[in-house]
């Protein structure tokens, strides 16, 4: 018996119109992005092109007073640095040890509990935990090092409540890159008598290496652009120093400290907070440009 089966494309209104929205949804955010690179350039360049910075200095010097004509952005990198690296030391281990820990030991229900917890971490307010830094976590590097040597500003505390901030970033995003590792290379590992330790770290970490660098670079350009910690337990001042047992400065921390203040618009302190902030913007696009280059270079493909 034959089927008269109507192939002919039929009108579909409410597709279409998830479909504009949708266009509409990338368009704004790419509208946006635009209209704060234009801003934030449009001021910057008022204050590179002001007479009196020198754009050698502004990269290389080491002072950073606009009051009195002294644009060396370096202490404030370096603060930055630091406390971004401190937090990476905090936020990559413990981050790679709980998604491992998800992704081949823990049993559905474990997961089920677990994942929410990093989730609420992921939820507390950034300035909830710049008081935990300033509260605890100073006190406590004070007691192990001495009052003498660690600051109540410093950036070693700063940094490592960074870290914690950002462990269930690092955790979430390596959790679900080892989770898409398929099944079958696990099952092979097991045939040649490996371990599931070994299984984890020789297999399932190698294929899923694209995922995992991709997460690692996302929490660097996150902690680079952590504001409230850094404002509320890093330090008040620009101080180019090596030592994260004293206070610095970081980028975004002086922007908080500075924009409350009674500057004049259009004045040289005013423009300088616009030529920290697009510095800061080429950070977190460069590492997000390179982030999204590691995945395409390493990301492998399974059947």
């Amino acid at each position: 018996m034959a089927v008269d089966m109507d192939l002919t494309k039929r009108p579909r209104p409410t597709e279409n119109l998830i479909k504009i929205f949708l266009f509409f949804c990338g368009f704004f955010s790419i509208f946006t992005t635009i209209g704060i690179i234009y801003e934030i350039g449009k001021e910057a360049l008022l204050f590179f092109s002001n007479p009196a910075v020198d754009l050698w200095h502004f990269f290389t010097g080491t002072q950073w007073q606009p009051q009195i004509g002294q644009f060396g952005i370096l202490p404030l990198v370096n603060a930055t640095v630091t406390t971004t690296l401190f937090a990476m030391l905090i936020a990559l281990p413990l981050g790679m040890g709980v998604a491992i820990y998800l992704s081949e030991y823990a049993k559905p229900k474990t997961r089920g509990i677990l994942k929410p917890i990093l989730e609420v971490l992921a939820g507390i307010p950034t300035v909830v935990y710049g008081y935990f830094a300033l509260t605890f976590m100073t006190p406590l590097l004070r007691s192990i090092f001495g009052v003498d040597v660690v600051n109540i500003y410093n950036t070693a505390s700063a940094g490592m409540v960074m870290g914690i901030l950002i462990l269930p970033l690092v955790a979430s995003m390596c959790e679900d890159a080892l989770s898409a590792v398929p099944q079958s290379l696990r099952d092979a590992s097991y045939g040649l008598g490996a371990t599931r330790f070994e299984t984890a770290l020789r297999i399932v970490l190698p294929a899923a290496i694209s995922g995992v660098a991709a997460a690692v670079i996302v929490a660097f350009s996150r902690a680079v652009g952590e504001t409230m910690i850094a404002a509320m337990a890093a330090g008040a001042g620009p101080n180019f120093t090596f030592n994260p047992f004293r206070s610095a400065e970081t980028m975004t921390g002086h922007i908080v400290r500075i924009s409350g203040g009674d500057l004049s618009y259009d004045s040289i302190d005013y423009n300088s907070l616009f030529a920290i902030a697009i510095l800061l913007f080429g950070f977190t696009l460069v590492l997000n440009m390179l982030s999204q280059r590691i995945v395409r270079k390493y990301r492998k493909k399974y059947e």
